[in-house]
């Protein structure tokens, strides 16, 4: 084959600092905003993006020649920079180093979005912590429950 033909659709989940519940709905909209045209700006699609206080979904399409952990540390990195300059009252916002990411099959995207747009109604019924065991346990993830 003389050419690459990828499909590489990830759910990456990633919280604040401490999980402080700190991205409420007052940021929530920019801060989605913003996500999603990072993620472009990095040569990615953004398919979904929502999230809690403390926590965000994202959907993404990404180049196969970007390294998903570098893509998670621009994404994070530009945001916070960005969430200073822009809410004064947010800076000493950071985001946790680590994240979740699991590979979506284009089949299941649909599926993906509409779970990432219904946050608010899962987390009436889970807590982040449960929601993401659950993510890892289903996505055959080894972890450590003190890292959570």
């Amino acid at each position: 084959m003389s050419s690459s033909h990828t499909n590489l659709i990830y759910h990456i989940i990633f919280s604040t600092k401490d999980r402080r519940p700190i991205i409420t709905e007052a940021y929530q909209s920019r801060l989605y905003d913003y996500l999603g045209g990072t993620i472009r700006g990095l040569g990615g699609i953004s398919l979904a993006l929502n999230g809690m206080e403390d926590h965000v979904h994202l959907l993404a399409k990404l180049r196969p020649d970007r390294a998903l952990s570098d893509v998670l540390r621009e994404l994070k990195a530009n945001a916070s920079g960005w969430l200073h300059d822009v809410f004064p009252e947010l800076k000493d916002f950071s985001w946790q180093r680590g994240y979740g990411a699991f590979t979506v099959s284009q089949s299941q995207v649909e599926e993906v979005r509409k779970y990432i747009a219904a946050q608010q109604e899962h987390h009436r019924k889970q807590s982040f912590r449960d929601e993401f065991i659950r993510f890892l346990q289903a996505n055959g993830v080894e972890y450590d429950e003190r890292y959570i």
